[in-house]
């Protein structure tokens, strides 16, 4: 009887895609990016200078602080990996080691999983006769360590920097197509600023299944909060050094 041709791609889900491996990057990139320059934006209209400036101080600001977010999420996802490594060397030498000890954590933890009896034991030999998987389950069960996913930490950055100016450059447009009315220009800001939070807020339901009002009202409403601190505090500002 010939082998079946069994492959993971032949159960692919619908609407299944791989851009939701970077969707935290996209969503914190986002988020601060639009928050970060509606910052910028709020300070600089609160100390009446003209469009042009605020264009240039939200350009310059959006970049270095998109480079500065896309280098963090690096440094950050490679620290991870090289941590998990590291833990991951361990609790190999552990099971080469004292195999022995490494059998009975197995057996408490598939005892807390409900195994029993006939059936513990067998999943116990199963588990621990495939080295590979039986530490990456003591990785996950007893450290909660789980597999970094496959993507380059300098993919991650790339995503990070990407959103960041993507959505960091929508306060902006109004000061790009308007008038030198500043007071109205920044109306517009707050308008371009607060229907970014909400559709990239929203955009998360392709890649969660929420619904996409509630995804949309949550960001807009924790956004906007920040989104109002920095006003609040750039008006303050303004006002004392004037």
């Amino acid at each position: 009887m010939a082998k079946s041709q069994v492959s993971l791609k032949n159960f692919k889900r619908f609407r299944h895609t791989k851009l939701g491996f970077f969707l935290e990057d996209g969503v914190f990139g986002a988020n601060d990016g639009i928050v970060s320059t509606f910052a910028v934006v709020a300070s600089v209209a609160g100390a009446a200078l003209s469009p042009i400036t605020i264009v240039i101080v939200g350009v310059a600001s959006l970049f270095a602080d998109a480079f500065s977010m896309a280098t963090s999420n690096y440094l950050a996802t490679e620290s991870s990996r090289d941590l998990y490594a590291r833990e991951r060397g361990i609790e190999k030498d552990e099971v080469e080691s004292r195999p022995q000890s490494e059998i009975d954590e197995i057996r408490v933890i598939l005892t807390q999983k409900g195994y029993v009896g006939q059936d513990l034991d067998a999943m116990t030999a199963l588990v621990t006769k495939n080295k590979k998987f039986w530490v990456d389950l003591m990785m996950y069960e007893e450290l909660g360590f789980a597999p970094p996913d496959k993507r380059s930490a300098f993919q991650h950055g790339v995503a990070t920097f990407v959103s960041f100016v993507g959505a960091g450059f929508l306060p902006l447009l109004p000061y790009l197509f308007l008038s030198d009315d500043s007071s109205g220009v920044f109306f517009w800001s707050v308008i371009a600023t607060g229907l970014a939070l909400f559709g990239i807020g929203a955009l998360r339901a392709y890649f969660t299944g929420r619904n996409w009002l509630i995804s949309g009202a949550e960001m807009f409403f924790f956004g906007g909060v920040a989104a109002l601190i920095a006003y609040g505090l750039g008006y303050a500002v303004s006002g004392i050094v004037r």
